[in-house]
C-alpha cells in the first residue's frame, strides 16, 4: 500500500494573534485638531468630524496583514463629567462599542488640575486625565508576560509609553508591536523604541470604518448617532452643552 505523502499546503496555518491598545483621548484630540484645521475652532469640519463616530474594530482589522488575527481590542477612556451634552455623546460612542464582540473598555478618571490665571493670579481648576497611560502600560505589559499576543498593535502618538513598549520587548523579545498614529499625532521616539515602520491612519481607511447612524440592539433601544457626529451643515458649531 503505498501512503500519500502529506501535502503541506493543506496544512492551516497557525496566524499570528494581534490585541489592539487604543489611547482613546490621544486619538479623539488628534481627530478633533484635523477637523478644526479643516474649519475653525468655533466651527470644525463636520465632514471630518462625523468620522469619530468610528468603527474601532473595523479599524483595527484593516489594519492587519492577511498572516494576522484580532483577537482582541482594549480601548483607554474616562468618563467626562464637564458637560452633559458631552456626557451624553461619549456614553452613546461607548455603547455603540460595546455592541463590537471584541472591543473591552478600560477605564481611567479625571482628576481637577489646579492652575493660576496669567492674568488675574486666581486659581482655577482643569479636568486632567489620570490613569490611561498606567493602564495601557500595565495591560501590554502583562498580555506580553502571559502570552497573549504575537503583535501589539499600539494606537497612540504619546510618548509616555516608550518605557512600556522597552520593558515589552526586554521581558519577552519575541513579541513584536506595531505603532499607529492618529490623525496629527506622532512621536519619533515611540516609533524608534518599537522598532518598525509605524503606520499613519489616513482619512480614506476612517471613512470606511464609520459606524452605522443607527444601531439597533436585541431587547434594546437602537443607538443613534449624535447630531455632533452627523456631517450635517453646522453640526458643530459651537453653541452650549
Amino acid at each position: 500500500m503505498s501512503i500519500n505523502p502529506v501535502n503541506e499546503l493543506s496544512i492551516p496555518q497557525r496566524k499570528f494573534r494581534v490585541i489592539t491598545y487604543i489611547d482613546g483621548y490621544n486619538f479623539y484630540f488628534g481627530m478633533l485638531s484635523e477637523a478644526i484645521k479643516r474649519g475653525s475652532k468655533t466651527e470644525p469640519s463636520a465632514s471630518y468630524y462625523r468620522l469619530m463616530w468610528l468603527d474601532l474594530q473595523g479599524l483595527a482589522t484593516s489594519l492587519l496583514l492577511p498572516s494576522q488575527e484580532l483577537v482582541g481590542i482594549k480601548y483607554f477612556t474616562s468618563p467626562i463629567s464637564t458637560s452633559k451634552g458631552k456626557q451624553e455623546r461619549q456614553n452613546s460612542y461607548l455603547d455603540a462599542l460595546r455592541t463590537r464582540p471584541l472591543i473591552e473598555i478600560i477605564f481611567g478618571r479625571f482628576q481637577p488640575d489646579r492652575k493660576e490665571c496669567d492674568r488675574c493670579g486666581h486659581p482655577a481648576y482643569h479636568p486632567q486625565e489620570k490613569k490611561t497611560d498606567v493602564n495601557i502600560a500595565v495591560n501590554l505589559i502583562c498580555d506580553a508576560i502571559e502570552d497573549r499576543y504575537d503583535t501589539a498593535l499600539l494606537i497612540t502618538g504619546d510618548s509616555d509609553l516608550v518605557p512600556a513598549v522597552e520593558a515589552v520587548k526586554k521581558l519577552t523579545p519575541h513579541k513584536r508591536i506595531v505603532v499607529a498614529f492618529p490623525p496629527n499625532r506622532r512621536s519619533d521616539e515611540l516609533a524608534a523604541v518599537s522598532g518598525g515602520i509605524p503606520i499613519r491612519i489616513w482619512e480614506p481607511v476612517l471613512r470606511k470604518n464609520r459606524l452605522q447612524d443607527v444601531i439597533k440592539r436585541e431587547g434594546l433601544p437602537d443607538i443613534v448617532c449624535p447630531h455632533k457626529y452627523s456631517g450635517a451643515s453646522g453640526c458643530t458649531r459651537s453653541r452650549p452643552n
